[in-house]
């Protein structure tokens, strides 16, 4: 699950936690039940997954009963699932069903150690439906709307990508998408006599050549041409600091994979105000949320990945100029 997110939905939590009182208030005599609920749709997973869990309050150290799952989790499975509308028409209803996870390490969240409970459909989702997530907890409705992120166009890199020069990366908006995040991946092959058995496939992100790696869309309908530049010398640079020379050491360039991830309105404007006040002590934090009766997100996004080499010039610069065990590809 992604860590940002999850790192935000902390953030919420804690200000649900730690509101402001009066020492002549009786903290648990007006206790409301609260619904947190994350759900982040991808039209291309095969699972979608949805965390409903609840706030909580009681006597004594709050991350001590932070340990005690019924804490956090409903003690029965809720009623949960998508309703969604396509051209005015409802589609099938999608009953979320329920799985543990158990894989949780110690010190990942004081939330949910060691286990979690999350709602799940592998049932696909219709891209040109927009979604209504409905949970009945027995107390009260719970709701939120999302409509989904389809495929984007990417305009560059076309059939190749140049690092010899500063270029950006170019693609179309996309339709409910806001938020566009940019990353690129270096694969290669290495082989180093004596010490491998076989050739190696390796690859790592390209951290240095994007000076920034979100742009954000004039709006949700899509068809905005967009762009974010790269540096062509942080290419070679960053390879020069990263891979180490070794003497016998054989390397060959890959693809290069060019990722560019739509996220809806809802989650910009989520990581937008929680990064504004991130480390802030002395602004309150506002609950940002979209679901009706409850806290939290229920929104959408879509990757879009394409695979070039890279050019031939920057290749031959990279064998030749840089002195990392990299070798012209044979047949």
């Amino acid at each position: 699950m992604n860590k940002t997110f999850v790192s935000l939905l902390l953030i919420v939590l804690a200000s649900l936690l730690f509101t402001r009182c009066s020492n002549d208030v009786d903290l648990y005599a007006d206790y409301k039940e609260i619904t947190v609920v994350y759900g982040i749709m991808d039209v291309s997973d095969d699972t979608t997954f949805v965390k409903i869990t609840k706030a909580y309050t009681g006597p004594g150290n709050a991350l001590v009963m932070a340990h005690n799952p019924d804490s956090s989790n409903y003690q029965f499975k809720l009623d949960a699932k998508l309703l969604g509308v396509k051209n005015g028409a409802g589609l099938e209803p999608i009953v979320l069903d329920t799985v543990t996870i158990y894989n949780k390490q110690e010190g990942d969240s004081m939330f949910y150690y060691p286990k979690q409970l999350l709602y799940y459909t592998t049932e696909p989702l219709d891209v040109n439906a927009v979604y209504t997530l409905a949970i009945n907890t027995g107390k009260n409705e719970v709701s939120a709307v999302s409509p989904l992120i389809g495929n984007m166009t990417l305009r560059y890199p076309y059939n190749t990508i140049d690092f010899m020069n500063d270029h950006a990366v170019k693609w179309r908006s996309v339709k409910n998408g806001k938020r566009y995040e940019v990353k690129a991946v270096f694969n290669y092959r290495e082989f180093l006599p004596g010490t491998y058995d076989d050739t190696l496939n390796l690859s790592f992100p390209l951290e240095t050549i994007f000076s920034s790696s979100v742009k954000v869309s004039a709006d949700a309908e899509g068809g905005e041409d967009m762009e974010l530049s790269y540096s062509g010398e942080s290419f070679f640079n960053e390879l020069n600091a990263r891979l180490e020379v070794v003497t016998g050491i054989e390397r060959w360039a890959d693809n290069v994979d060019v990722i560019v991830t739509a996220g809806s309105e809802v989650i910009h404007y989520y990581i937008e105000i929680n990064h504004a006040l991130a480390g802030s002590l002395t602004q309150e934090i506002p609950n940002y949320t979209n679901i009706n009766n409850g806290t939290g997100i229920f929104a959408s996004r879509h990757s879009v990945v394409k695979s070039v080499p890279l050019s031939g010039y920057t290749e031959r610069t990279l064998i030749e100029d840089y002195h990392l065990g990299f070798k012209f590809k044979t047949k």
